[in-house]
């Protein structure tokens, strides 16, 4: 009863806060090469189901609130009118049941994609993400294949409270046979959620809450039918020399605007946006502390066995001897996520924490 209420609140949340995020800009600017418009991540995400939907009959969607409310988020907007109830799939507040059924849908080549009202409630339906679907091809020796993706808003959104705002880029790349995807941008939003989709193994695709109202500009080859990211590839959103900066989801903005305020003080610095979680592109993370000799991972999750944990360990690994500085890692703070709004902007890392942390690597600051 209570995970019901507290959707039922949750939900009623929805409008207000998209509300506030169209009406604010608190996020970091940024930069893109050859764009030719604008698209917020929500249409992004949105074209890119309708599209692979459209290309492949197998596809299919299913979730609460996908068909006739066009989902929590307006993700799946249109998409019931288009596809109809037999590919675009209402169910009960039941993550274990539908999650389930996507997942014998898979067995039998279908391609679902399974809709997690927040990344939150998949905790109902661990057991088929891990037991079910991670590790069917291996113990078939490759005879079964799960092309199914696991896709909603994962982190921290804004006055949720703890049990919807958890972070899950750990949890699930920790596990073999998953691949784990969070986008930050349209672009990354499009291309992403379409190789998902293609992928013969399953994908969880964590989004942001945050940035689905956020336009960011797109480029004409990413807007094709086409478009596709690889899986597994980072991106350097921002080239520098003295420090790297790894990020990801709306933490690559933060890390954007951090830098950009460091090159007013003289400090350069790299920003990889990491798009894959699992697989993780150690080559492109190492080769650039290679070059900058310094390091500060920055993530929303929580510090202990986190992604930026394991950055770190891969570069001390495979490239101690270029490092100048000790590494840093920015996360959010040990804790259950706060209600009150003081107490939940310190629980999450700031601009000012990035800025602070590449100083002290740069020997700017002591503090």
């Amino acid at each position: 009863m209570s995970g019901i209420i507290g959707r039922i609140m949750a939900n009623r949340r929805i409008s207000d806060l998209n509300k506030f995020l169209v009406g604010s800009r608190v996020f970091a600017s940024r930069t893109y090469s050859s764009a030719v418009k604008e698209m917020t991540v929500r249409d992004a995400l949105n074209s890119a189901l309708d599209e692979e939907m459209s290309a492949d009959p197998k596809v299919f969607v299913m979730g609460e609130e996908v068909g006739e409310y066009q989902g929590a988020y307006k993700i799946t907007k249109g998409l019931l009118a288009k596809y109809g109830p037999q590919r675009v799939i209402d169910t009960p507040i039941t993550e274990a049941g539908f999650t389930g059924i996507g997942v014998g849908a898979a067995y039998h080549g279908l391609r679902p994609v399974i809709e997690f009202m927040t990344f939150n409630f998949s905790m109902q339906a661990i057991d088929h993400i891990i037991n079910s679907a991670a590790k069917s091809n291996y113990m078939s020796a490759g005879q079964i294949s799960v092309p199914i993706v696991f896709r909603g808003p994962n982190g921290a959104a804004a006055g949720v409270g703890a049990q919807h705002s958890q972070c899950y880029a750990a949890w699930y790349g920790a596990c073999p046979g998953l691949k784990v995807l969070a986008p930050y941008s349209s672009e990354d939003a499009r291309g992403l959620l379409k190789a998902a989709i293609r992928d013969p193994d399953p994908v969880v695709f964590l989004e942001n809450e945050l940035l689905y109202g956020e336009s960011f500009p797109i480029s004409a080859e990413a807007l094709d039918s086409s478009f596709s990211l690889p899986i597994g590839k980072a991106k350097i959103e921002r080239e520098g020399k003295d420090v790297t900066i790894t990020a990801f989801s709306k933490m690559v903005g933060y890390a954007i605007k951090a830098a950009e305020l460091l090159a007013k003080e003289g400090i350069s610095a790299e920003v990889i946006n990491l798009r894959s979680i699992r697989p993780l592109d150690r080559p492109a993370i190492n080769a650039s502390v290679r070059k900058t000799n310094r390091l500060v991972t920055v993530e929303e999750g929580f510090p202990q066995h986190g992604v930026g944990a394991e950055i770190c360990a891969s570069v001390v690994e495979e490239s101690f001897e270029y490092l100048d500085a000790p590494v840093e890692r920015i996360s959010g703070a040990d804790v259950p996520m706060p209600y009150a709004a003081n107490l939940e902007r310190l629980a999450v890392p700031q601009v000012e924490d990035i800025v602070r942390a590449v100083k002290r690597v740069c020997y700017r600051s002591s503090k």
